[in-house]
């Protein structure tokens, strides 16, 4: 059972004023009181001066961004003070901070790091305090992955909007600048001051197990001004974003996290295809940029992961690009990275490549004193640690951590998932919704030819935060438009019992909608829907996250894409089947043909209406 409010979350009490000034003054005697933190220009010769008052293994310290268990920094559950001892070494965040002095801690709900938003903000409160009350403690750049779509961390109440892919269908720089906008002061509130978000890759392969819907789309152009749009809002309210994963991970058909991609584009396609985004973000202000764990030979043909070349992260990235801010791994316990060198290497070379933030390495402890040992050894020298640092500690002083670490409860309050906010998310999914199949105008569905409604099909687990299952939220969004709508979950891979109990059920009932996940030429759901289809009744496909099932699905007379199972897009589809609302998302990629991949059904910017 999850704590709802401010009371016994485990964590200690809120700081108060004079513990704050306390704790806080090592770290601010050493910054001059600047005006909003956003505006203020970084005083770098008191920065400088922070760096050269730390100790080695300080400076080591905050070059690493790392995962800890627990919803509280002082009080976790014991089962997370276990798995904290077996993964790092310490029981708590505290202890984290206190032993390898890390410049940042990544957040996760599967660590229980984010269970509701006023535990989140006492859990970042409590970090900060224990952090700054060492000698010469610094504020923590706490971090998070809130991508929205499928990739969130923070769940409900907070508010969750569309994925880049239903953002890029809906085509709005002014929605995209909202979502940043909405989200990161959400996000700020909960003291999270760092979003590795938006994605910058251009999604040019349909079979890309990784990045897919994460993405705005396969146009470049396109991709670049949602990109910046939502940069634009997220640092507008003093949260950093992130763009990821450089040099760019649309076009692989591995998943980094298990296997080591390689992304074959020539030098000149990478520049006409992967870069614009980047340069987008760039010209944005972005304040940080994520590497990727896959190999390029065209830009380096060393063989070594993009995460530790030194070509493209300072030869291309730093004087090419001319980006002088923080750049950040992805994770380091991904496989991609850890493919052709051992987990003690990893940090060092990818701080030789010219890496600033070493994000969640596998084994700490082991990574930490490689990096020591690199310095004592001369691999390394002081001085590329402190330029690394430098940035970092610019990015805690732009974000305003040196003069207001702590958060109060009463801004979560009027802030997170707000009325306003809720209603913002469902307007910009609204304009998401992408009509691909609508013979003899069978949508929208009308309540009195189709009052008895069954929803049927696949069912993956819910994203971060949200209600689900996907039946279940279709089905009871059209009940309360006025359908009698009846869930029954089919699955991914339903069998032909499961499917012969749909097309039965399917037969009382005055239309279907099925949800399908990721279609195949040999699927279960593409049996299902034939089937379904064959029934007479008439058929409605929502595509619930690539909008490539279609290409399936000949037969079926209506289909919709839209980009993700979440509430507020499943919410905004039922509108639209319904009527509510007109469909308006344009497909932002391609849908080849399925029995002729070199030819396209339906090319971006396609989409029908009402």
């Amino acid at each position: 059972m999850h704590d709802t409010g401010t009371g016994n979350t485990g964590n200690t009490a809120q700081p108060s004023r004079r513990t704050l000034l306390a704790a806080t003054a090592g770290a601010t005697a050493a910054l001059a009181a600047a005006g909003p933190a956003r505006a203020a220009a970084p005083d770098d010769s008191r920065l400088r001066a922070l760096v050269s008052r730390m100790t080695l293994e300080e400076k080591v310290g905050q070059l690493f961004v790392m995962r800890v268990y627990g919803h509280s920094a002082t009080a976790p559950d014991q089962a997370d003070i276990d798995a904290n001892l077996k993964e790092i070494g310490v029981r708590t965040a505290a202890e984290l901070v206190a032993k390898y002095r890390v410049g940042g801690i990544i957040y996760f709900a599967w660590a229980h790091n984010t269970r509701e938003p006023h535990q989140i903000a006492d859990l970042s409160n409590g970090i900060q305090k224990a952090s700054l009350e060492l000698p010469r403690g610094l504020p923590v750049l706490i971090s998070t992955d809130q991508e929205h779509g499928i990739v969130a961390r923070v769940g409900r109440p907070a508010t969750l909007f569309p994925g880049a892919m239903a953002v890029g269908a809906g085509g709005s720089r002014s929605d995209a600048r909202t979502l940043g906008r909405i989200a990161g002061a959400e996000l700020r509130t909960m003291g999270i001051r760092q979003d590795y978000s938006p994605v910058a890759d251009v999604n040019v392969n349909p079979a890309n197990p990784v990045i897919g819907v994460r993405s705005f789309g396969a146009d470049p152009r396109a991709v670049s001004a949602l990109v910046a749009a939502e940069v634009a809002g997220y640092q507008g309210c003093g949260v950093a974003a992130t763009a990821k994963h450089f040099p760019g991970h649309g076009d692989t058909n591995v998943d980094s996290h298990t296997g080591f991609p390689t992304i074959t584009h020539s030098r000149e396609l990478w520049e006409r295809l992967d870069a614009p985004p980047f340069r987008a973000a760039i010209a944005a202000g972005i304040d940080s940029i994520m590497t990727a764990h896959l190999m390029v030979p065209a830009l380096d043909d060393s063989g070594d992961p993009a995460t530790l070349s030194r070509p493209i992260l300072t030869g291309i990235l730093r004087e090419r690009l001319g980006y002088d801010g923080v750049v950040v791994t992805d994770s380091l316990g991904m496989e991609g990275v850890r493919t052709k060198y051992g987990d003690d290497r990893v940090p060092v070379l990818a701080l030789k490549a010219g890496v600033d933030q070493l994000l969640n390495p596998p084994d700490l402890d082991l990574a930490w004193n490689a990096v020591l040992t690199a310095v004592r050894e001369g691999e390394l020298t002081e001085a590329r640690l402190d330029a690394s640092i430098l940035r970092v500690l610019r990015l805690k002083s732009k974000l305003g951590l040196f003069r207001s670490p702590y958060v109060g409860q009463g801004g979560v309050d009027r802030t997170v998932g707000t009325r306003a906010h809720l209603a913002a998310a469902d307007r910009i999914a609204e304009r998401t919704t992408t009509l691909l199949v609508n013979e003899g105008r069978l949508l929208p569905l009308s309540r009195r030819r189709h009052p008895k409604v069954l929803v049927v099909g696949a069912d993956p687990a819910s994203p971060s935060g949200t209600t689900g299952p996907p039946t279940g939220v279709l089905a009871g969004a059209l009940g309360a438009l006025g359908f009698t709508a009846t869930a029954l979950p089919t699955g991914t891979a339903p069998s032909a019992a499961t499917i012969a109990k749909a097309v039965a059920a399917a037969r009382d009932a005055d239309a279907v909608v099925v949800a399908t996940y990721n279609v195949t030429a040999s699927s279960g759901q593409k049996a299902l829907v034939e089937q379904l289809v064959a029934t007479g009744r008439p058929v409605v496909a929502v595509a619930v996250r690539n909008p490539y099932d279609v290409a399936q699905l000949p037969s079926v007379p209506a289909c919709l894409a839209a980009y993700s199972w979440t509430d507020v897009e499943l919410r905004a589809a039922a509108r639209v089947i319904a009527g509510r609302v007109k469909p308006r998302g344009k497909l932002p990629v391609a849908v080849q043909r399925a029995d002729d991949p070199e030819q396209v059904l339906y090319p971006i910017g396609y989409g029908l209406s009402y």
